[in-house]
């Protein structure tokens, strides 16, 4: 369990909840102060490098700016066992809660007694499929384009592998669809092909099963693969290993500006990081979280949208904007301060890249 506390008594949460997003920055309308709320986090699986060091901090500093408290568990990527979370989390007082879900069919019983029970959900970056949640993410299907569109531009023709998040996760099938909003012509007319064993699911979004994959992938084509369109920066990290271990560099697309894979681009191993700015959503996730624990209705939330998920629901939505990261402009990242300019530019070769003079 994640940095779980006990003993807290409920407080009752009066919000009506039906789903939507908010935007980052967006003014909601609340009173000065929230002390007394607990807001509860439940993790699907806290080793992502993201989570401790962008989204948790963000999430934690909005909640203390309304004087609200954070209570959290660590799922560790059992779904079963993010079920129980949940509930250990209404148990213990939570006010509203915020999921990041392992399964996002599974987790529905342990939203469904929430909402049952009055308190907001906020399905954080990643869906679930309950029309009385608020679902909070970037724009998932841009970021596949985004990916697809810095890897077709190098490699409009040949084998490409195709390495796919965790099965369970909806953002893996909305990256596949903007990334074949790119490449479905060029597959179709035969300029890109890709082999049967080289695209795949990942469970849990594993760098370590990302490798064995990629591995996979290479002995069934002899080598014979020109790019890799992967959806993550962890997974990318593994699908570079695999690569290397046979002396192949290609290009290699990730998301989330982890340190490991900026580094990575700076040093040419991997082509471009989606970088979603997960203080962002952390932040937006805290502010709704404590309005809506408040009262405030989803209607009065700023931003808006309408949006029709994979199942069908309607939910009101804004996404975030994601920005590509590639050597180009490496210095954003920095300016940001999501990372050092020492960390990027380890292993680099001075002036090889603007960032690291």
């Amino acid at each position: 369990m994640h940095n779980v506390k006990r003993g807290f008594i409920g407080l009752g949460a009066a919000a009506v909840v039906a789903a939507s997003l908010i935007s980052t920055g967006a003014v909601v309308a609340q009173s000065p102060s929230a002390g007394g709320l607990i807001v509860g986090v439940s993790w699907n699986n806290f080793n992502e490098p993201r989570w401790a060091a962008f989204d948790e901090p963000a999430i934690k500093a909005a909640l203390a700016a309304s004087g609200a408290e954070y209570i959290s568990t660590d799922a560790a990527s059992s779904a079963e066992q993010q079920l129980a979370d949940v509930e250990n989390l209404i148990s213990q007082g939570a006010n509203a809660l915020i999921i990041l879900a392992q399964d996002g069919t599974a987790i529905l019983p342990a939203v469904q007694s929430a909402v049952d029970a009055g308190i907001p959900v906020i399905a954080y970056d990643r869906l679930i499929e309950n029309p009385d949640t608020l679902y909070l993410s970037f724009d998932n299907k841009g970021v596949g384009k985004i990916m697809a569109e810095q890897i077709f531009a190098l490699v409009p023709k040949g084998n490409y592998a195709i390495i796919k998040g965790n099965q369970a996760d909806a953002n893996a099938d909305f990256l596949r669809s903007g990334m074949e909003e790119v490449i479905g012509a060029a597959v179709t007319s035969g300029d890109i092909v890709i082999p049967a064993a080289c695209e795949t699911y990942t469970d849990n979004w594993d760098a370590s099963n990302a490798q064995t994959e990629m591995e996979n992938c290479l002995t069934s084509t002899s080598n014979d693969i020109q790019a890799a369109l992967v959806e993550n920066d962890s997974m990318a990290g593994g699908v570079i290993a695999a690569l290397e271990a046979q002396g192949l560099s290609i290009p290699v697309s990730g998301q989330d500006g982890d340190p490991g894979a900026l580094n990575r681009v700076a040093k040419g191993t991997q082509t471009v990081s989606v970088w979603k700015d997960s203080r962002e959503l952390g932040k937006a996730a805290g502010e709704a979280a404590v309005a809506l624990a408040q009262g405030t209705a989803l209607a009065d939330l700023a931003g808006t949208t309408p949006f029709t998920s994979p199942g069908g629901n309607t939910l009101v939505s804004e996404v975030l904007t994601p920005t590509p990261v590639t050597q180009e402009n490496l210095q954003v990242v920095v300016d940001a301060g999501i990372i050092t300019q020492a960390d990027l530019c380890q292993d680099v070769t001075a002036g090889s890249v603007a960032a690291c003079p």
